[in-house]
């Protein structure tokens, strides 16, 4: 089985205006589907995929119902698990963890660079606590975003030094732990308790830097992920053959490691 750990869909009434924003930020000449929860679903099979975590995101505090409503949608979705999303400095954000939690979402997405925090800020900590308590499983963009200037807000060494308030919990860090930071995430990430997402590799990253990683860090702890629209699950999965790693670790990548955190 192939879980993709890492896509992204818009309401089909917001796709078209999402994605003319998005697309030109990505320096993609287009995306590889329409971005829309509808097209999500009719192209699941053609990119060779069983089920797909879709990870939302609430860029302003405004945004966060509405956000977590369409991730109820995709969750209540057969082969979709949809993640919610809180801004960290939105008044309300441990209620709407709560809220997250009670319509039976298995976790969110924080993307420091969209929201405007550092993943080492003092003043999002509560969140953390609050995702912790509950056992929601806390997604990271981790690594540059090609679509925003710097700083970088949530680096490798950044991530490695808030992990410890996350004992016994689940974090993920995207585009294998931190994206065009790779020397970084084998230095600081390497070994913690993280997992780390393969999204957004192929043709990107040096495959070098695939194995070193996958080495140091053993696959137990890697997810395989797209970033659909904007890679190919064909070409990402590809990318997992090039790790040197046995099929049974592939395997595991691929689907059975997220199977088991998502207990489906």
């Amino acid at each position: 089985m192939t879980i993709d750990f890492h896509t992204h869909c818009f309401p089909d009434t917001l796709a078209s205006r999402a994605m003319a924003r998005l697309v030109p930020a990505s320096g993609a000449r287009e995306p590889y589907y329409d971005g829309s929860y509808t097209g999500m679903l009719a192209c699941l099979d053609g990119f060779e995929v069983d089920e797909a975590v879709v990870l939302n995101i609430a860029t302003n505090p405004k945004q966060q119902r509405s956000v977590n409503e369409f991730a109820v949608t995709c969750d209540r979705t057969p082969r979709l698990h949809g993640f919610g999303s809180v801004h960290p400095f939105a008044p309300n954000a441990l209620d709407e963890l709560d809220w997250i939690k009670a319509q039976g979402l298995k976790g969110i997405k924080l993307h420091p660079d969209y929201q405007g925090f550092s993943v080492d800020d003092p003043q999002v900590f509560p969140i953390y606590d609050k995702a912790m308590e509950l056992g929601l499983i806390v997604v990271f963009h981790a690594g540059m975003d090609i679509g925003l200037p710097d700083p970088i807000r949530c680096a490798p060494r950044a991530l490695a030094s808030v992990l410890p308030r996350f004992a016994g919990g689940t974090v993920v860090a995207a585009h294998f732990g931190g994206y065009a930071c790779w020397n970084d995430v084998l230095r600081y990430l390497c070994g913690k308790e993280v997992y780390l997402d393969t999204s957004y590799a192929a043709r990107k990253m040096p495959p070098p830097f695939g194995r070193a990683i996958y080495e140091a860090h053993g696959a137990s702890k890697l997810l395989f992920g797209s970033d659909l629209p904007w890679a190919d699950p064909r070409d990402e999965a590809y990318f997992l053959t090039l790790l040197g790693a046995p099929q049974d670790e592939i395997n595991a990548i691929l689907g059975g490691n997220a199977r088991r955190l998502l207990a489906c």
